[in-house]
């Protein structure tokens, strides 16, 4: 009989404790603001991170504690999960067909770490959970066990991860919407005008990436199913700021990233319905995936897959970052999502306040200014170049944040005035100082920044445009960069 991992390991070492199936909060639609409670719950400060204590030294002279301002791109490890991941990491061992004590620990915990995660997403009883490596493997997973005849409706608005893998398919690229009501209006014209009538799927971002308003997920996933479409949603910005029910939200299948959910290693998710995804042929082929194999009286070969998420996780898998995704999913349910939501509702009042005093910034936005969004926002200032002023804010403030086309280039290019079909690349291959580009700058926090970090990156947007940078920048690989002589 296999040990279980909430067990004492042996009474002369220290125990660790899997995460347990974790209690869901209530679940939240995003067609409401989702951060709106009946009761204002008292906000608390940031959850511990690893790299909370680093310092970088400034250009100026002199160090600072690094101001982490780009969790959209990756979030900083919760000091919870690094701590569930230092006690595990001595029982590590091989999983699902090991006979040593240390495998069928392993196998537990990584079992166990599955049935957590669909409690904290809020999965239906017959649902997968499915262990990848980050969303862009999770949605190109599912783009490879879609029916052959299926089509895939999405718009230019998503994150290249999710507007990219159907090229296999035939795929209707949708023009972005400038309201919540117009994004289901556009959609609901394009299923009912689709020919043939056959399988489809929709793919929508519950956040964006590049502004942070929420998608009405409800109300699309309402208009994809009356039209017989089924819907999967990128959730890689949501779920580190909001709960996510699959059920509630009835959506078909989501997917996310471990390293946005303050958890360490190449991990992501896919969960839900498990009807193509037994019939389909395994994304990988290989051990793990298939359940019998044997040499035919031909030469060849019979195999018989699993019908099971293992189907889809053929090799060794990464039992310590899908423990760690676990975590993570544990550590913020026990945080409390209504404490969490309200502290960093203060957070985007503040930078959203602060960019307002400054004439020059122009902050982007898809919906409008009064649309619910999560700690991600991106500007423009007028008079500088994006990478630039990203440079300026790094390398003179110690401020991390994140410049160019955020891998939503059709969005971004949208949003600032130009053509969605141009063609243009991250970074800044020809940015000078003062000059113009179609790039912007993302500042994006969560649950683990400090009020000094946000006021600190207020401050510097105002110093900088005021008084212009105090160093000087070249351009070297791409990059803005100081200018060291």
């Amino acid at each position: 009989m296999s040990a279980r991992p909430n067990a004492a390991v042996t009474p002369a070492t220290p125990a660790f404790t899997s995460p347990a199936p974790a209690v869901v909060p209530a679940a939240v639609a995003p067609a409401a603001d989702p951060a709106a409670t009946a009761a204002e719950p008292v906000c608390a400060g940031p959850l511990p991170v690893l790299g909370r204590d680093v310092t970088v030294p400034l250009v100026t002279g002199g160090e600072v504690s690094y101001a982490a301002l780009d969790y959209a791109a990756s979030a900083p490890a919760l000091q919870r999960v690094w701590d569930d991941i230092a006690a595990y990491a001595p029982y590590y061992g091989s999983v699902h067909r090991g006979a040593g004590y240390l495998s069928q620990l392993s196998t537990d915990l990584f079992e166990n770490s599955r049935t957590t995660v669909a409690e904290f997403l809020d999965c239906r009883p017959d649902d997968q959970v499915i262990f990848t490596r980050a969303t862009t493997d999770s949605l190109n997973l599912l783009a490879g066990v879609l029916p052959a005849d299926c089509e895939v409706f999405v718009f230019e608005t998503e994150h290249h991860a999710s507007l990219l893998p159907w090229q296999r398919h035939r795929v209707t690229y949708l023009d972005a919407p400038r309201t919540p009501a117009r994004a289901v209006e556009t959609l609901e014209r394009a299923l009912a005008d689709r020919e043939p009538y056959g399988p489809a799927l929709v793919c929508v971002t519950a956040a964006s990436n590049v502004t942070g308003e929420l998608w009405p997920v409800r109300e699309l996933a309402a208009a994809a199913h009356a039209h017989g479409a089924r819907i999967v949603v990128d959730a890689a910005q949501f779920v580190p700021h909001l709960p996510f029910s699959v059920r509630d939200l009835d959506v078909d299948w989501v997917a996310f990233s471990g390293h946005k959910l303050y958890a360490p290693f190449g991990s992501g998710v896919l969960a839900g319905r498990a009807d193509w995804l037994r019939a389909a042929e395994p994304y990988l082929a290989g051990g793990g995936a298939s359940r019998a194999v044997a040499r035919r009286p031909d030469g060849g070969v019979d195999v018989e897959w699993h019908t099971t998420a293992a189907r889809h996780e053929a090799g060794s898998p990464n039992v310590i970052g899908a423990y760690a995704v676990a975590a993570a999913c544990k550590a913020l349910t026990e945080a409390g999502f209504d404490t969490l939501v309200a502290r960093e509702r203060l957070l985007i009042e503040k930078v959203r306040a602060g960019l307002a005093e400054v004439p020059e910034v122009t902050v982007l936005s898809l919906f409008g200014d009064d649309a619910p969004r999560v700690g991600v926002l991106s500007f423009v200032v007028e008079g500088w170049n994006s990478s630039h002023f990203a440079a300026a804010l790094s390398a003179e403030y110690g401020i991390g944040v994140r410049d160019g086309l955020f891998c939503a280039h059709p969005l971004v290019r949208t949003l600032l005035g130009g053509d969605p079909g141009e063609a243009g690349e991250c970074g800044a291959p020809e940015a000078r100082p003062g000059e113009r580009s179609l790039n912007a700058i993302r500042v994006s926090f969560g649950a683990g920044t400090p009020d000094e970090h946000v006021e600190r990156f207020v401050r510097a947007v105002g110093e900088l445009v005021r008084d212009g940078a105090r160093w000087s920048y070249r351009t070297e690989n791409g990059r803005c960069v100081p200018d060291r002589g």
